[in-house]
């Protein structure tokens, strides 16, 4: 069973860089598919992109598209998401999550539910 932290979340201008980073242990991070997903205050939570076991396949949400870059270091146990031009709908808790599927559809893994496990979160604000 794996478990997940997410950190590198804070506030950031309009414009601007973050990079999340989420730290995995008590599994073996290789052979899990990685999300990253994001709640917003009275919203539902939705998918950022994710990233497959080694890092051959990645999938983002539209939004993501061009401006979020999902990586993982399987030697660090770690994946990250690199942020840029950052805007104010994009503020919202940024949560990691863990899959141990062996699924490639970008629809399966788009979905909140088909994750096993998932860290607390991390907060990122974009100010106008």
């Amino acid at each position: 069973q794996v478990q997940l932290v997410e950190f590198g979340g804070g506030l950031v201008q309009t414009g601007g860089s973050l990079r999340l980073s989420c730290a995995a242990s008590g599994g073996t991070f290789g052979s899990y598919f990685m999300g990253w997903f994001r709640q917003a205050p009275g919203k539902e939570r939705e998918f950022v992109a994710a990233i497959s076991w080694e890092g051959s396949l990645t999938y983002y949400a539209d939004s993501a598209k061009g401006r979020f870059t999902v990586a993982r270091d399987n030697a660090k146990n770690e994946v990250y998401l690199r942020m840029s031009s950052l805007k104010p709908e994009d503020t919202a808790v940024y949560y990691c999550a863990a899959d141990d599927s062996r699924i490639t559809h970008m629809d399966y893994y788009a979905d909140p539910q088909r994750y096993d496990f998932w860290g607390q979160g991390t907060q990122v604000t974009v100010s106008f």
